[in-house]
């Protein structure tokens, strides 16, 4: 589930902000490039994110002018500014620019939300931008600064989450995200997965609420019941020997936009992604399916999955997918969902303490654990019978 709201419907709620935008500015610094990779300019300068847009205007034109020089002697009346959204993680800027030339040029602007380095590596999602960004993959990453970053204006729409059940914009998803996983980023490949899932633990097993009726809810939860669902779930997942991929690991409807016109698809907002495992990314788009209303009875058939898959696994040519490698797929990924669950129930224990939206984080803790509860069972019948019939266990 991704961190941004949209409006007050419970899952609308945290729905990631939608990146949006065009061209990069002309004459922006460049530095050299490393690994075939431009360095992004970047700014010492922060941004107060609680001002209101007409105190944040001047700053935000600041800001621009020192990053791009070409827009310094620029009169400040060649800038206007729109919020596009805000909430948990982000609040996000559009900002218009009149050249000199008299090209108009738009970017965006996306200011980081308070105390979200509780559950977000920023250091790990710039060091991967720049490389996903000359992938072509997302809004280009222009510039940097101290508690945000500037990007091109993708022309686009957000999707739907019922749109990503559509047979077509599912192949088109399911061939983006073959073509994100074959990305790589110069640094360690080990899987990130249970080590940020423990360091949730570790948070969310130590909060305190001034709130009585929360403390009295959060006490009710067993710290030691959940770190040893996850010790069994791990052991069962390292059996699987799953790829390893840099994984987006947020693909709900609000990180995919579409250009129709185009028919082009767009992977926008990286901020949780990893190296991780091929399957937990595909599980996780597919709890998704889920949307803002929460109703996990929309995660797709094992048909809608095979037809996914096949798409996934050959983009070109994906009625030649063998069959059992759509069944060691099938397996893999409905391991993987049950870890979806158990990341994202951490992740709203500890946001339903550091987060200064008014949401019923607790709410989406329990949703999403008695989820994970309520598919347990099955999926881990599957998997252990799938592991028994391969010698494995």
């Amino acid at each position: 589930m991704g961190a941004e709201e949209k409006g007050w419907n419970p899952a609308a709620a945290m729905a990631e902000e939608r990146e949006v935008g065009g061209g990069a500015p002309e004459g922006r610094r460049k530095e050299k490039e490393k690994d075939g990779v431009t360095a992004i300019p970047s700014s010492t300068k922060e941004i107060d994110i609680s001002l209101s847009l007409p105190e944040m205007k001047p700053r935000i034109i600041d800001l621009c002018k020192d990053l791009f020089r070409k827009w310094s002697s620029l009169d400040n009346s060649c800038f206007s500014i729109e919020t596009v959204s805000g909430g948990i993680t982000n609040l996000l800027l559009k900002v218009s620019v009149r050249e000199e030339s008299g090209n108009s040029v738009s970017l965006t602007v996306r200011l980081y939300g308070p105390n979200t380095d509780f559950v977000i590596d920023r250091e790990r999602e710039l060091q991967a931008l720049p490389y996903l960004s000359a992938a072509g993959f997302g809004a280009e990453l222009l510039g940097i600064f101290k508690n945000g970053m500037v990007q091109s204006f993708i022309n686009a729409r957000t999707l739907s989450p019922s749109d990503m059940s559509n047979p077509k914009i599912a192949a088109g998803i399911a061939k983006q995200l073959q073509k994100f996983h074959q990305v790589e980023i110069p640094s360690s490949r080990e899987p990130q997965l249970w080590n940020d899932i423990f360091k949730f633990l570790e948070k969310a097993a130590v909060l305190t609420f001034d709130d009585s009726e929360k403390q009295a809810k959060y006490e009710k939860i067993s710290f030691k019941e959940i770190h040893d669902e996850i010790y069994v779930l791990k052991d069962l997942t390292d059996l699987l020997n799953a790829p390893v991929v840099f994984a987006h690991n947020d693909l709900l409807s609000g990180n995919l936009m579409l250009n129709d016109e185009e028919e082009k698809l767009y992977f926008i907002d990286f901020e949780y992604g990893s190296y991780s495992y091929r399957g937990y990314d595909i599980a996780n788009h597919f709890n998704e399916y889920a949307g803002f209303d929460c109703d996990y009875s929309l995660y797709p058939d094992k048909n809608a999955q095979y037809h996914f898959f096949r798409s996934y696994l050959q983009p070109n040519k994906p009625h030649e997918v063998h069959d059992k490698d759509l069944e060691t797929l099938y397996i893999e990924t409905n391991t993987f969902r049950l870890a979806s669950h158990i990341y994202w129930a951490l992740w709203a224990l500890i946001q339903a303490k550091v987060s200064p939206i008014d949401f019923d984080y607790l709410w989406y803790f329990f949703l999403r654990y008695n989820e994970y509860k309520k598919q347990k069972e099955g999926c881990l019948l599957m998997v252990r019978k799938y592991l028994s019939g391969s010698g494995i266990c």
